[in-house]
């Protein structure tokens, strides 16, 4: 990917936006040379609205309610986000199923994270599904969005330990403090074009990425 000036991102929520806070103070130290330029949600409630608002971030509310189709809706959230020309497309915490032809519109340039170590635990209830699988780590993936929920090229990944005394609870605490780091890092890799996506294949410094790379460390 090669942009003009800083990466241009649109951030789509749904929550709290938590992530998004995380990707607000990196960009805002002048780590990374991206401009959140957009945050939008299908939720008015949504406090990462506020959070985007004191960041002085355009925030924008596009309910999927009246809409008489997914696909409707996709379209609608498609015209809304492309009038702001975002080099990437990032969902954090966006709770909604997206069409076949929304997630072709941004093929390579639309990702996502998701709280356990795919390809296990698609979808949702993660940290309950950990438990009960009796599963020694857990953790979570960033990766490019396709058509297929939760099945896109992973680009970084990051685990904790489960423990014994862990509930649901405790290890969403654990895992978003992961998502908290990596999710900005695979940003900032892309922003400095690090990171792009070829066919189905994540490239790394214009090689295919490998393993070791894929998870995270903290001191890289």
């Amino acid at each position: 990917m090669t942009t003009q000036g800083p990466l241009r991102i649109v951030v789509l929520i749904s929550g709290s936006g938590t992530n998004l806070q995380a990707m607000i103070d990196q960009i805002h130290r002048g780590d990374t040379p991206a401009r959140i330029v957009a945050v939008i949600s299908n939720k008015a409630e949504a406090y990462g609205l506020k959070r985007a608002e004191q960041a002085g971030i355009p925030a924008e509310v596009l309910s999927h309610r009246g809409y008489a189709s997914r696909e409707d809706y996709d379209r609608a959230l498609q015209q809304l986000i492309d009038g702001y020309q975002p080099d990437l497309l990032v969902l954090a915490g966006f709770m909604r199923i997206l069409t076949d032809a929304f997630t072709r519109h941004y093929q390579g340039r639309m990702i996502n994270i998701h709280p356990s170590l795919l390809p296990r635990h698609k979808g949702l209830n993660t940290h309950q599904r950990v438990l009960e699988a009796g599963d020694p780590e857990h953790g979570c993936s960033v990766h490019y969005v396709t058509a297929e929920l939760d099945g896109g090229p992973v680009i970084l990944q990051a685990s904790v330990p489960v423990e014994a005394s862990d509930t649901p609870e405790s290890l969403a605490q654990k895992v978003h403090e992961q998502e908290h780091r990596i999710y900005p890092r695979v940003i900032d890799w892309i922003a400095r074009g690090r990171v792009r996506l070829e066919d189905d294949t994540v490239l790394f410094d214009n090689q295919p990425l490998t393993e070791q790379q894929r998870r995270y460390r903290a001191q890289n």
